[in-house]
């Protein structure tokens, strides 16, 4: 069967089509260099892009707990101390939401302190099973060196919002909030952010 050259022939890309592979290339160009630029920037500059809002002062324990964690090899997947990877949760602040104990308990069992399974933490055959497998005082010691990590107040990881006015929190209270709340309860915002209690 011979085929029509008519239905072989390739049509030619109409205008639009090509203003828009046109616009969509400049655009992956541009923001290639930008990328580029940004990173060229950061290498090189004496002071941070972004603010950081998590910092961390180590003991002696803490210092053995995060080289443990480095060794453990748990950055291909977590982010601490602002290195590793975004793979996992980052653990950056984490020891403003929980306390050492928690933090032990769930690298001892996770699931259970969960109340769900988990997906990389547990048993064989996830991935971090060894984590449970580790000597009691390694994981006592990796705990000490998360709960070290703290977020400031108004940090993502933290959780007090920022200090101070916020006009969309501000105004969501001005039209939400009955009278009798503001009399009643005080700004978290104005309060230290502390992890006692906090489970």
């Amino acid at each position: 069967m011979i085929k029509n050259n008519q239905q072989t022939k390739k049509q030619p890309l109409k205008t639009g089509e090509k203003l828009l592979f046109i616009v969509a290339g400049a655009f992956i160009v541009l923001a290639s260099i930008a990328f580029g630029i940004m990173q060229y920037v950061m290498a090189t500059s004496d002071k941070p892009i972004f603010n950081q809002y998590t910092h961390y002062d180590l003991n002696a324990e803490g210092q053995k707990g995060s080289l443990i964690f480095r060794e453990a090899a748990c950055t291909e997947c977590h982010r601490a101390m602002r290195g590793g990877t975004n793979m996992g949760n980052n653990l950056d602040g984490i020891g403003t939401k929980r306390t050492v104990q928690w933090i032990e308990d769930f690298l001892r069992n996770p699931e259970e302190v969960y109340g769900h399974e988990t997906m990389d933490h547990g048993p064989k055959p996830k991935q971090a099973y060894y984590v449970g497998e580790m000597s009691e005082q390694d994981r006592h010691l990796m705990a000490i060196y998360l709960s070290q990590l703290i977020s400031e107040q108004g940090s993502p990881s933290s959780p007090v919002p920022p200090k101070g006015e916020s006009p969309f929190i501000d105004a969501m209270v001005k039209t939400w909030a009955p009278d009798a709340w503001k009399e009643k309860y005080t700004d978290i915002r104005d309060k230290k952010p502390s992890n006692e209690g906090v489970q």
